[in-house]
């Protein structure tokens, strides 16, 4: 009944989109004697919820973001080893915004997001902090359902470090950061209301 008595997808207050598709990248970091390389991209699936923030006429949304990537990983120990494979669970859980650069029936917008990607292999966990960034489509098709494409990237950061000394002519301040990034292509139905 909501469905059937709801104004358009553009004057909905919130929009709840599963999607399905394909993430790559993810080069991660050294494990004992040798990288650690997510070289072959997987499927990826979620589910994004934007509720409008402020007047539905400005177009922009707060946004809650889950993805999840079965990933295969190539693990080298020793030059001399040939490599073995990791199953490995990938999770990026996100919260951050939208901005629709329209009020059209085909929407284009802009996200950046904030929050933390999750690792897991059999027998370990782990959680780094995370920043994401896309820009897709809209589609309405009916009062409220449409459809989303997006292009999104991610980047985890894996290692953070600094060091800093004080001396008589001051300070200095160094700092060691050490990325990972991928790059999620979906596409997924919007369900308006």
């Amino acid at each position: 009944m909501v469905l059937a008595t709801a104004a358009t997808t553009e004057a909905q207050t919130v929009e709840i989109s599963p999607f399905y598709g394909y993430r790559v990248g993810g080069s991660i970091s050294q494990v004992t004697a040798g990288p650690v390389v997510d070289d072959d991209g997987g499927p990826s699936f979620g589910a994004s919820v934007d509720v409008v923030y402020g007047p539905p006429a400005d177009g922009l949304k707060f946004e809650a973001l889950y993805s999840h990537e079965e990933a295969r990983l190539k693990v080298r120990t020793s030059d001399f080893d040939p490599p073995s494979y990791v199953h490995a669970q990938v999770d990026q859980i996100m919260v951050g915004g939208t901005q629709d650069l329209t009020s059209d029936r085909a929407r284009p917008f802009l996200s950046g997001l904030l929050g933390i990607t999750r690792y897991a292999v059999p027998g370990d966990m782990e959680v780094r902090f995370a920043i994401g960034a896309g820009a897709g489509l809209k589609a309405n098709l009916t009062r409220n359902l449409g459809l989303r494409l997006d292009a999104r990237g991610y980047m985890t950061i894996v290692n953070l470090g600094g060091a800093g000394v004080c001396g008589g002519f001051g300070c200095a301040i160094a700092f060691n950061i050490s990325p990972t990034y991928q790059a999620d292509l979906t596409a997924g139905l919007i369900v308006a209301f």
